[in-house]
């Protein structure tokens, strides 16, 4: 006996009245403002016709308020699962179409449960944020789901990797979960997040200020650093999570996906060779270094407005996929400050997790002085990158390209701080301070005594630059392993990455380690 007809277009109907979210005006307007629907986001990241949605048919559970009488298709909230590059992720887009995606009690228990299935099943989660916030007429339920879902943010940190993309409104406390996950990608023209809006802060403060000021794409990625990559709009956001996820593994139990040939190339690169400028004082810019590096257009930097002074991001040397760390002498001379290391040991700490080895290029004149940044902190923040480094076990390779000066040398994982292959350059230069700065403290009364101030101190300059800075003092000392040759860089960085590959270290159990935050 074949299936009564009849329930097979009650479903086909159910499913047609789910699917058409706000209705065709409604979808049409956001098309003209370029923008996706929440199902159009979900169908542009996956793989065609591999979405597996959870909970179409689910409804509110809203009473009062007149709420009991209205139908919310899905309640505000796509969920479920589907394929990018061959492999499973999990994703959830809120429906602004619907009551403006606010997040009730079953919004948040699909994400909730969405999310436990992400992390049973070693899969990565991608949540597309755009929401009015929390649903006022369910009150404390409201509040209790976002609870769960924060909760569940935490338990799934280190486990499986966590995106957010803000593609609308995302405010007050609904801003927490994207903050807690691994990357935050937000657009530039349609999205806003803030924890208090311009009214508010004026109302409360007397302070006048914008959105555009506090709460745009431009303003978390330049000044708060809350958001790692400006999005132009819906279809770029797509292919930055696309392009993030093709680095990263599934879960922390997994390898990310190298892309590993048999043979490695191992020429020469001259042309490296000619970045650095022959006066040390000279600026450029690490960028270029990492290019040559890396293969051929897969660095992708993460957080490129953020504390420009040091550049991080993932990338694949012969197939390889790796963090890079750099200092960028182009901005406040390539030193370490407050923001900078802030951002450097989240971003260490998060290839640690998922098992992506480190490659750190050095040229670092110190900490950076002042007394804004004492006063706020900067040996607690400096510390973060001691700590993230001292406690990865990932593989872990430095190449000290120029200065490499005191505590700041250190903190960009020097040897004694768990590095397992430092390389140096001839024209490194390893020390407490700068040679000008040792000289004053070291001769002062020979310069002060001399006929010739300026030339005895150029002396001394050049003769404290030979005998205590050069790298082949640290490589006597084995605190570097080898001076090389620049345009042997890729290949030895090559091949130190291939056998590193099988690296295992344990370390003492404990619950966690206590980071200076």
């Amino acid at each position: 006996m074949a299936i009564d007809k009849k329930l097979l277009d009650d479903l086909e109907r159910r499913q047609a009245e789910a699917l058409a979210s706000g209705g065709p005006e409604r979808i049409a307007r956001r098309h003209a403002k370029g923008q996706l629907t929440a199902r159009e986001r979900l169908q542009g990241l996956y793989a065609r016709d591999t979405f597996q949605e959870f909970g179409l048919h689910a409804q509110h559970e809203t009473r009062g308020f007149g709420m009991e009488k209205k139908s919310l298709p899905t309640d505000g909230v796509i969920t479920g699962i589907g394929f990018v590059d061959g492999r499973p992720v999990a994703g959830f887009s809120q429906d602004f179409m619907i009551a403006g995606g606010s997040l009730g009690a079953v919004h948040a228990r699909k994400i909730c449960e969405l999310m436990d299935h992400a992390a049973r099943g070693g899969m990565p989660l991608v949540g597309f944020n755009d929401s009015g916030g929390a649903r006022i007429q369910e009150g404390v339920e409201s509040l209790s789901g976002y609870g769960q879902v924060f909760n569940r943010n935490v338990l799934m940190s280190g486990v499986v990797p966590q995106i957010a993309v803000i593609c609308g409104p995302c405010a007050g406390g609904a801003v927490y979960s994207p903050a807690m996950m691994d990357f935050l990608i937000m657009t530039r023209h349609s999205a806003s997040m803030f924890i208090c809006g311009p009214e508010v802060i004026r109302a409360v403060t007397g302070q006048h200020t914008t959105m555009e000021e506090i709460g745009s794409a431009e303003a978390h990625a330049r000044d708060s650093g809350n958001i790692h990559f400006i999005a132009e709009d819906d279809r770029h956001a797509l292919e930055l999570v696309r392009k993030l996820l093709s680095y990263l593994p599934s879960n922390n139990m997994m390898d990310p996906p190298h892309r590993l040939s048999e043979e490695i190339t191992l020429q020469d690169d001259s042309g490296i060779e000619d970045i650095l400028p022959e006066d040390a004082k000279r600026a450029y810019d690490v960028k270029d270094v990492i290019a040559r590096l890396a293969d051929e257009g897969s660095f992708l930097e993460v957080q490129q407005e953020f504390a420009a002074n040091l550049v991080i991001g993932l990338g694949r040397i012969n197939g390889v996929v790796v963090g890079f760390v750099a200092n960028q002498p182009l901005v406040k001379a390539g030193t370490l400050d407050i923001d900078a290391s802030d951002k450097g040991a989240r971003f260490i700490r998060f290839c640690n997790i998922f098992n992506i080895p480190l490659v750190t290029l050095v040229d670092v004149p110190g900490f950076l002085p002042g007394v804004a940044q004492e006063k706020q902190g900067i040996i607690r923040h400096g510390a973060k990158m001691l700590f993230a480094y001292g406690a990865s076990t990932v593989p872990k390779i430095t190449v000290i390209m120029r200065k490499a000066y005191g505590g700041a040398f250190l903190a960009m994982c020097s040897r004694d701080m768990g590095a397992d292959l430092v390389l140096a350059w001839p024209t490194a230069e390893i020390a407490v301070m700068g040679a000008e700065g040792a000289v004053n403290i070291l001769y002062r009364k020979e310069i002060d005594e001399a006929e010739d101030q300026a030339a005895r101190r150029r002396e001394l300059i050049d003769e404290y630059r030979a005998e205590f800075a050069s790298p082949y003092q640290s490589a006597a000392r084995m605190f570097v392993h080898d001076v090389i040759q620049p345009r042997r860089t890729r290949a030895a960085v090559s091949l130190a990455l291939r056998s590193l590959l099988s690296k295992r270290e344990t370390r003492p159990p404990k619950k966690h380690g206590n980071i200076p935050l």
